[in-house]
């Protein structure tokens, strides 16, 4: 590695490459694309640090560029498979406790469900008058 991108080791690199489509060729004129490399690397520091698409420093090429590749990978299907391949990587360096895993959920409204709110029975006296009725 040329230093630049600390945030992917060579072995986890030498394991993905082969997996990503080929890298554009460089035109005769404008900018050249940005290799895979530092696509990936800019995608693992998003999913690490949660940062948003165009916060994403300039040693990674630009937030847009990134987020172009990543919506080809998904739609190729190719980060599925890298998902897969540094699950394994990091289950081979680190080991993953499947002891001490959770889900995560998120409550959203019904599709289907009602308009009208159900009346709120009282459970006591109020002590000051309410603001909401």
């Amino acid at each position: 590695m040329d230093g630049e991108f600390d945030d992917v080791p060579d072995e986890l690199w030498k394991v993905v490459a082969p997996l990503l489509p080929k890298e554009p060729e460089k035109p005769k004129r404008g900018r050249p694309p940005v290799s895979n490399r530092r696509v990936f690397s800019g995608l693992v520091y998003r999913l690490r640090t949660g940062c948003q698409w165009k916060a994403l420093g300039s040693q990674f090429g630009s937030g847009s560029t990134c987020h172009r590749r990543f919506q080809a990978w998904v739609a190729l299907g190719i980060f599925a498979t890298l998902w897969e391949v540094m699950l394994k990587f990091y289950d081979r360096a680190k080991g993953i406790d499947l002891k001490w895993t959770a889900l995560d959920s998120a409550t959203v409204k019904a599709p289907k469900g009602g308009t009208t709110l159900a009346p709120t029975p009282l459970i006591g006296q109020r002590a000051a008058p309410s603001a909401t009725f």
